[in-house]
């Protein structure tokens, strides 16, 4: 089994290295595709023939992906770019030749097992969905459109990553600022501080500035990230894709890109939207007169909240009705220690051990890479890559380096995140830069356990996409709880752990402002969806954002921001951004049982890994929570949680 450094070695090699891996993987490929064409013989072993020429070709695209993102070289970068894309060519190129698809339609799997039948139907409908029974030239033109979307997505996704502003301000606008934020922020050579629009600048800033013009200054500068180079970028992303889902008979892009998820269609999707805004529409109300009421302290001739109030005075409201302190919180979160108590957990409940690798290559020094264990059996490798840097991914995600397959390859993946990073000063976290943390490494462990399935093509996180997120939400939950924090949240200078009583004004201050993030996230799924659910001939992207925020969101337009086009899910998850909310109603009821058996219960753990995680695409995902609910899952749970 394939257990060195390759992955690693690779990401962080020379763009000439990269090349080379590019074409030897195409090569692999191709030849392995040829190969099965051809082959007669026993089913099992069509597949894997079938099954490792594709994993040949898909796990270097992840890999390059995660690359282009993460490599401090540009040169290193732009390969990556140009490898993926020449990778997704012969990846297209496979989806559309019907002698492929001919050849894996007519295997019998009817005596191998069920997840085999499961994959191999998915697969077969996933070739249908790409055209392959289409006639020649439409074929050839869905192969130019695919072609040109993965560039056309290199550039948005580029334009975000490259567009770090930075607003100028007297050293009075870091006023409510904790001590060493202010100490990583001092006075240039005219006087004036920097604060960028990266988000261990930006998130502290909105929270805890008392200068209001200075958090509108950089709140709107975060809202022109993209802009204007963006504008005709998403413009031909929405054009070209709804051309290719009309091309392959489809009304919209997002009734192609839905039909394949749990929910089933766009319109559902839209239902699933409007329903839940319905849901937290008092919330909201309240939640924003008591914003309105707190600013009023402040300013008595104040009418409205405006968007970069809304976490300063959250943060008030938190602090004044719920006595809760997230400044006095964060000394109990230093970032070593976080990390370490998140790997402790996650070795008690699902039976691991992470083991620090030194002598891996990686692409960044600040790059750790941790061999995973289960038995004294290697089962994964981790790469964190946690902290900001220029040009690097500017959000949290979990990257595919390696989809593991068992018997043969391990599985691997990285984290890129953006948490303050350490230095003079110790790296002290916000609760919410807990939860974030907690959250990527959900995805982590998923992508860890699911790498053993039979198939590389099921395993990883390769359940139905509007499921992928509801295992890391169920893993935020032990940011929550008390006697689990205790066990790695100690005060940084006094070693104290933190209070349970700090932690139940967390609890109580968390049920604040429910409405506004459930209506800002409804809004975020309706921008995503509507964007892809009409002929682009017929909008204004502009305008019709404009129309969604005012029916959707919690605050009105700001005129002068362009928050679309830095809204990279855009790209990349393009009309299912409903995806986080759909995951989150099954998360909740995933919790369930961990709040009736116990949240450190090793044996539900244990149980919930094996059920939901370890089987990774192999099942239907709303099968995997049934086995692990023993029912259906419900909308109980999450209501229970938003009209807490």
């Amino acid at each position: 089994m394939s257990v060195d450094f390759e992955a690693a070695r690779l990401a962080s090699g020379t763009p000439d290295e990269l090349a080379k891996a590019t074409e030897a993987a195409i090569a692999t490929a191709r030849g392995g595709i040829e190969r099965f064409k051809k082959a007669t013989g026993d089913a099992a072993e069509l597949l894997d023939i079938f099954d490792e020429a594709n994993a040949a070709l898909g796990n270097l695209r992840e890999l390059a992906g995660m690359i282009a993102k993460a490599h401090p070289d540009k040169a290193v970068r732009d390969a990556a770019d140009e490898a993926e894309q020449e990778l997704d060519k012969v990846a297209t190129d496979i989806s559309l030749d019907r002698e492929v698809y001919e050849a894996l339609a007519a295997i019998d799997v009817s005596g191998l097992d069920a997840a085999t039948r499961h994959w191999v139907a998915k697969t077969l409908r996933e070739f249908r969905r790409a055209g392959v029974d289409r006639d020649d030239a439409t074929r050839a033109r869905v192969r130019e459109l695919q072609e040109e979307l993965v560039g056309i997505g290199q550039d948005f996704d580029r334009n975000i990553r490259s567009d770090t502003r930075t607003a100028t301000l007297p050293p009075s606008a870091l006023a409510g600022l904790p001590d060493d934020y202010v100490r990583a922020h001092p006075p240039g050579e005219d006087g004036l501080v920097r604060v960028t629009t990266e988000y261990p600048d930006v998130i502290p800033f909105l929270t805890y500035a008392t200068d209001a013009g200075a958090r509108e200054q950089l709140w709107r500068l975060f809202q022109l990230r993209g802009h204007p180079d963006n504008i005709e970028v998403l413009d031909r992303l929405i054009e070209r894709r709804h051309e290719l889902a009309t091309l392959l008979g489809y009304p919209s892009w997002a009734q192609y890109v839905t039909e394949n998820k749990m929910i089933g269609s766009a319109d559902a999707a839209g239902d699933f939207i409007d329903r839940i805004a319905a849901v937290a529409a008092d919330r909201l109300r309240a939640d924003l007169a008591t914003l309105l009421e707190r600013k009023r302290a402040d300013d008595p001739a104040a009418t409205a909240v405006d968007p970069w109030d809304n976490s300063f005075l959250q943060d008030r409201v938190k602090a004044e009705r719920f006595a809760f302190d997230s400044q006095a919180m964060r000394p109990y979160f230093e970032y070593g220690r976080v990390k370490a108590g998140l790997m402790d957990l996650t070795e008690r409940l699902f039976g691991v051990s992470f083991t620090r690798r030194q002598d891996a290559p990686v692409w960044h020094p600040d790059v750790e890479a941790y061999d995973v264990s289960r038995g004294g059996e290697l089962i994964g490798r981790i790469f964190l890559d946690m902290h900001p840097r220029a040009d690097k991914y500017n959000h949290a995600a979990m990257f595919t380096m390696v989809n593991g397959k068992a018997g043969v390859r391990i599985p691997e993946c990285a984290l890129l995140c953006n948490l303050p990073q350490p230095g003079d000063d110790p790296a002290l976290l916000q609760h919410d830069e807990v939860s974030t943390f907690f959250h990527e490494f959900g995805h982590l462990v998923h992508h860890i356990f699911a790498g053993h399935t039979r198939w590389s093509g099921m395993g990883g996180i390769s359940t139905e996409w509007d499921f992928v997120e509801a295992p890391s939400q169920l893993l935020e939950e032990w940011t929550l709880d008390a006697p689990t924090l205790a066990t790695f949240a100690v005060h940084y200078k006094t070693g104290e752990p933190i209070p349970a009583q700090m932690v139940e004004k967390l609890r109580a201050a968390e049920e604040f402002g429910k409405g506004i993030f459930v209506r800002q996230q409804m809004f975020y799924a309706a921008v995503s969806l509507e964007l892809y659910r009409r002929d682009p001939q017929t909008f204004d992207v502009a305008e019709l954002k404009r129309e969604l925020q005012a029916r959707y969101a919690p605050f009105p337009e700001v005129p002068g921001t362009w928050f679309h086009l830095s809204f990279g899910h855009l790209d990349g998850y393009s009309a299912i951004y409903y995806t986080y909310m759909w995951s989150l109603v099954i998360a909740k009821d995933l919790f369930t049982v961990f709040k009736r058996e116990g949240l450190l219960d090793e044996e539900t753990a244990a149980r919930y890994r094996d059920a939901v995680l370890a089987p990774g695409g192999s099942a239907p995902a709303a099968e995997l929570v049934r086995k692990f609910l023993g029912r259906d899952y419900t909308f109980d749970a999450y209501q229970a949680w938003l009209n807490s």
